[in-house]
């Protein structure tokens, strides 16, 4: 799996106006990598993500994916939403089958596979009850392995624990990590939580207010699982929270 996010730029135009929001952001992403996309507000992160996705057109540019231009959504990237984004008339059971029946997966296929996303996202036992029925974190993993259900080749996630409080945040980051140490699946998430980036990135790319130019790409080469303690985290803390700084401060400086 190679995806190579090809100098997209996405400028906005309205009564006149252009509000350029991405100007050539230009990086690579390898297979098998947990990738965050950290900036302040406004950066252009989500935007960058929906491109990727093939929700909207970049201005200039281009996403590559094993070699092909993406042009429009597909299977090969899924996405989970900071909302959950459930079917809320289906049951947890359906809503991960749910992909696996538009893909066309055979019966047989589909059973294995739910109850080994069941187990893996340690929801089984509460396959057959709505999205209303169950907790928020229960919703954010059922979203997870819903996602996971059709096989992407890179998933998508945006913001996906922001809804969640601070003590619940930790708890489930823990556990979408134990989720992807099985799977593996490449993963591009966008968050502006210094800390989750460190938690779960294996590379951190900050963005500048101004445009979304790449502040930095920065390795998290710490062992797995991760403590959020130690000098080794402390120092990785640091040297990001100074790059998220500087990219605000780029913003505000090319506002003026």
């Amino acid at each position: 799996m190679d995806l190579h996010i090809d100098k997209i730029s996405k400028t906005f135009s309205r009564n006149g106006d252009e509000n350029t929001v991405l100007g050539g952001i230009d990086f690579r992403v390898h297979e098998g990598e947990f990738i965050s996309l950290l900036g302040p507000s406004g950066c252009g992160k989500t935007t960058l993500l929906t491109i990727i996705a093939g929700f909207q057109k970049a201005t200039g540019g281009r996403i590559i994916l094993n070699g092909d231009q993406v042009s429009s959504p597909g299977p090969d990237r899924g996405f989970v939403f900071q909302d959950y984004a459930l079917f809320p008339w289906m049951t947890v059971q359906d809503n991960i089958l749910f992909p696996m029946k538009e893909m066309g997966v055979p019966k047989a296929q589909r059973d294995k596979n739910l109850t080994r996303l069941l187990q893996l996202s340690k929801l089984t036992g509460h396959e057959h009850l709505f999205p209303s029925q169950i907790s928020g974190g229960m919703k954010q993993r059922t979203a997870f392995v819903r996602a996971l259900a059709g096989s992407p080749q890179v998933l998508l996630m945006d913001e996906p624990l922001g809804a969640v409080d601070h003590q619940m945040r930790q708890s489930l980051q823990e556990e979408l990590e134990a989720i992807w140490l099985n799977d593996k699946t490449t993963v591009i998430m966008v968050t502006h939580d210094v800390d989750e980036a460190i938690y779960l990135s294996d590379r951190v790319i900050v963005m500048s207010a101004c445009h979304g130019r790449v502040v930095a790409d920065v390795s998290i080469k710490l062992e797995r699982p991760r403590e959020r303690v130690g000098s080794a985290y402390t120092k990785m803390r640091e040297e990001l929270t100074e790059y998220l700084h500087q990219g605000f401060w780029e913003g505000q400086e090319k506002a003026i």
